[in-house]
Formats: C-alpha cells, sequence, structure tokens
C-alpha cells in the first residue's frame, strides 16, 4: 500500500524530475503555494456529499438526493449579504497577499528579471510587464535555474509543488461531412441541438440563455460571424507568459474557438440553429495561438481573467494528455476557486482514445465531456478512464485514497455543424465539439431557473452538476463508466428536474 507524501516530499519530488528532464539549465516552471486554510475548508464542507454520492451511484438519477438539496437550501438561508464581487475580490486579495509575500525572494526576483527583459525584447505588444502571477491557482511563473529551482523549497516554505511550464498544442480535430441524417431530417437545427432537447428547453421554458455569459478559453473567436456579432461581451488575449497583450480587437487565430463560440451561442444565420444557448453571450479568451498552441501559464492567466469577470459558466476545449492514474494538480486550485466564485468549469476530456484523459479535463472538480456519434455511441477518439487522488488540500483524509471516473458525461461531438471565422461553417469531430453543448446546456439551466440567485456560490455549481449529470440518458453501462460517464447530455430534462425540486421561476 502506497504511504501518503508530506508536501515537502511532493515538492522535492516534482522538482527531482524536472531537472533530470532538463536539457537547459534555465526551466520555466509553475510554482504553487499552499491554498488559503479558509478555502479548503470551506470546500470540504460542500464537496464531500456530493462526490461520494457520485461514486455510489447505480444510475444517473441516483446523483440527485433530496436531503443534500434541502442542506443546500440551509445553507443559503445562513449566507451573508456579500456580492458576488466582494467574494471574488476577497479570495483574490487573499491569494495576491502570500504570492507578493513570496515575490520578495531573490531567486523569485531574478526570475521575474529574466521574464520582464524576455517580454521588453520582443516588442510585439504596447503593454507593460507584469508579475507572472495567477491567483485562482495561487501560483506564478518562474524562469529558474536548476540550482537556484532546487533550494527554493528551503527559501520558500509555502511551496505546495513545482510543475514545468507545458506547452498546449491546439486541439486536433477532424474535418468532417455533415452527417447524412442531418441534410435528410434535420432542416431547422443542427442534430447536437435536437439530440441533447435544447430546442424542447426553448419551447417549454423560453429558456434560450438569456443573461448568461459563458468564458471561452480557446484560440479567439470571430466576432463578425454573423452568427456570433454582439454576442462577444468580453476578450483579452494573453502571451505566453500569461501577460494580456490585447482587450480591443477580438480574433480567431484558428477555427477552433470561433466553432466552439458557435456551438455555444450561435444563431441561424446558417439556415440553421447551430448554438445550444443563442441569447448567450461569449467572453472570449485567447489563451492557444493557433500556430504555436499555448501554455498553462496562459490557461492559468486567462483563468484568473474568466472569474474576474463574473462569468457563469468556463468552457475550456483543450488540454494535454496525461497517462499517469494520479493527475498533477496544475489546475485543481484554479478549478475550485471558480467554484467557490459559483462557475463551473466545463473542460473536454481529451481525443486520444480509450484509457486515456487529458488535463484539466481529468481533474476531479471539473465537469468533463466525452463525444456521442449521432448514434448515440461514444467516439472512437473520445477519452475515458480511473484516476486516483493520493493527496489532497481539498479532500478530508478519510475519503483518501479516492479512485474517480472520467468523463462525467458526454454530448454531440462527431460532425458538429458550427461557425468558423469568414462568414462559413464547418463540421468538426472531438470532445472540443461535445464540450460547448454542456456549457451551452449550463446556459440553459441557469436562465430557466433560480439557480444563481437561491443558492451560495459552491453550492449553485455541485447543484449544477448534479442536475447536468443525473438527467442523462443512461447509454453505456449502469451507472458512470469510463466511455459515458454517467450518460449522454438531456437539458430538458436537467431543467424539468430543477424546476420539480423547487428552482422554477414562479416557485
Amino acid at each position: 500500500m502506497r504511504l501518503l507524501r508530506t508536501a515537502q516530499a511532493i515538492v522535492a519530488d516534482s522538482i527531482q524530475q524536472i531537472n533530470d528532464r532538463a536539457q537547459a539549465d534555465l526551466v520555466d516552471v509553475i510554482v504553487q503555494l499552499e491554498n488559503p486554510a479558509s478555502k479548503s475548508a470551506k470546500l470540504k464542507a460542500a464537496v464531500g456529499e456530493s462526490l461520494l454520492r457520485r461514486r455510489m451511484s447505480l444510475s444517473p438519477r441516483d446523483v440527485i438526493d433530496s436531503k443534500s438539496l434541502k442542506s443546500r437550501r440551509a445553507r443559503e438561508k445562513r449566507k451573508t449579504k456579500s456580492t458576488r464581487s466582494s467574494q471574488i475580490s476577497a479570495y483574490k486579495k487573499k491569494s495576491m497577499t502570500d504570492l507578493k509575500s513570496a515575490m520578495k525572494n531573490a531567486s523569485v526576483k531574478e526570475s521575474m528579471s529574466r521574464l520582464e527583459s524576455e517580454h521588453d525584447s520582443k516588442k510585439s505588444a504596447a503593454t507593460k510587464f507584469k508579475p507572472t502571477t495567477y491567483w485562482t491557482s495561487q501560483s506564478m511563473l518562474l524562469r529558474l535555474t536548476k540550482q537556484e529551482l532546487e533550494s527554493l523549497p528551503q527559501e520558500i516554505p509555502s511551496i505546495r509543488d513545482v510543475h514545468i511550464n507545458r506547452t498546449l498544442s491546439v486541439p486536433i480535430v477532424k474535418v468532417s461531412k455533415p452527417l447524412a441524417v442531418e441534410m435528410e431530417d434535420r432542416l431547422s437545427t443542427t442534430w447536437g441541438i435536437e439530440r441533447t432537447n435544447a430546442f424542447g428547453a426553448w419551447g417549454v421554458y423560453g429558456a434560450e440563455g438569456q443573461g448568461v455569459t459563458v468564458a471561452v478559453l480557446d484560440t479567439g473567436v470571430d466576432p463578425e460571424h454573423p452568427d456570433l456579432e454582439g454576442k462577444i461581451s468580453h476578450w483579452a488575449e494573453f502571451d505566453d507568459m500569461g501577460n494580456i497583450v490585447d482587450t480591443q480587437n477580438p480574433r480567431d487565430s484558428d477555427q477552433h474557438g470561433t466553432h466552439v463560440a458557435g456551438t455555444i451561442a450561435g444563431g441561424n444565420a446558417s439556415g440553421r440553429w447551430i448554438g445550444m444557448a443563442p441569447q448567450a453571450t461569449i467572453a472570449a479568451g485567447m489563451v492557444l495561438d493557433g500556430a504555436i498552441g499555448g501554455t498553462d501559464a496562459q490557461v492559468l492567466a486567462g483563468m484568473d481573467w474568466a472569474v474576474e469577470q463574473e462569468v457563469d459558466v468556463i468552457n475550456m476545449s483543450l488540454g494535454g494528455l496525461i497517462l499517469d492514474a494520479e493527475t498533477p494538480p496544475t489546475y485543481t486550485e484554479a478549478i475550485v476557486s471558480a467554484i467557490l466564485a459559483g462557475i463551473p468549469v466545463v473542460c473536454a476530456i481529451g481525443n486520444e482514445g480509450e484509457q486515456t484523459t487529458g488535463l484539466p479535463g481529468n481533474d476531479i472538480f471539473a465537469l468533463s465531456v466525452g463525444a456521442i456519434d449521432n448514434r448515440n455511441r461514444a467516439a472512437g477518439f473520445s477519452g475515458g478512464r480511473t484516476h486516483i487522488i493520493f493527496e489532497s488540500d481539498f479532500l478530508s483524509q478519510d475519503v483518501l485514497p479516492l479512485p474517480y471516473i472520467k468523463p462525467d458525461l458526454s454530448a454531440p461531438g462527431v460532425s458538429v455543424l458550427s461557425s468558423i471565422p469568414g462568414d462559413n461553417w464547418s463540421a468538426f469531430s472531438g470532445t472540443s465539439m461535445a464540450t460547448p453543448h454542456v456549457a451551452g446546456a449550463i446556459a440553459l439551466l441557469l436562465s430557466a431557473t433560480t439557480i444563481r440567485e437561491n443558492l451560495t456560490a459552491d453550492d449553485r455549481v455541485f447543484t449544477i452538476h448534479d442536475f447536468v449529470t443525473a438527467s442523462v440518458d443512461d447509454v453505456g453501462e449502469s451507472g458512470q463508466d469510463s466511455r459515458f460517464g454517467f450518460g449522454s447530455l438531456d437539458v430538458l430534462r436537467a431543467i424539468d428536474f430543477a424546476v420539480r425540486d423547487g428552482f422554477g421561476i414562479d416557485d
């Protein structure tokens, strides 16, 4: 049986592996500090019952528990009158206090000087260099010598983990011909809109994503596409260090981001409705460059930005392949911060096939999505497997080690027609295409119910997770499995369940 490691041992092992693999003397790493104790305690109170109930559920319907919903409502009655903005500001202030303290270290200062010199030498952005810190993940990007990296834990005892700053590529998607069933039978909507019952949700509840903002962290977006025109509410472009280099000129460096945004909020400019929530707005963060990809630092900075914009959902159709059963906590802290701000994080599970997954989609706190085709079959490329957590700041020790299955659910991801730059449309296949169906479904759920108004932030996220997963069509093995998750998305049924349990607009 594996013995639980101390935080110091985890850090030492990570640094040893990084230094052994690094070919150059200077290495770029993401250094994470210990999380505020109040954040850990708050999440433990909210997450334990939800995760354990999912683990023991024999069917999707078992995920919803009336006692849990009542306890969440009871916590709502005791909640403070603090606004969402003030809660986010408080979390950010605490995180930045700890980060600023760490930045007084001599090695950290030297690292920032190196990064600033590189930033200034590019002269590609008019923005001033800012220290590369990311508050939602309680982390910072550092460029250190191997010796500096090895000695850093002794100089900054609050370090809890160190990760290499990976380069992420734009997810590979297959360009497909529209399905024959699309051409013959579905003249007003794409097959994904019909299969997920989004069209029914519009008609029955009048829910089209009104008042909901979805952050799309991707390759950017074409704001002039006729399906997205007027729907881009926020924009930011990030460089490879996580610095914002533009907030005024939305663009797509590829096609991927525009396709994803179209599946979330696109209209019917093509003659068919392509978006799950056509009245939702998009906060587009360009964290991947279509030509060169992106970095963990860019994605973490994008998550900071998305939370600060007070979005309602974060969509990340991106990731990096992870082969180990134990996943690195690179994104855990940031996802937890989003949850405590009331924002579910929806992620693609990856396109490398069965028994593989990608980070952050395989993080236990992400709502991860696999892909199905129009016959409710798992797409051959769609990932999924069992992972395990041995150590965690956010889970009680009595549940560790904790095995868990990903993905959480599946959605249409084969031959999905959506917008691409240049007033065009194309059918793509990938878990990147399945993920925005779920993000858009959450937008519909929020616009049709009082979940945002009637629950505290963290309870809101886990309630959303529960309704979305409990309402699926269980098309795989009984309960959750690694091919379909709990099953195939059905947003109309999710709204039905929420209304039945007291979250209707008129309740």
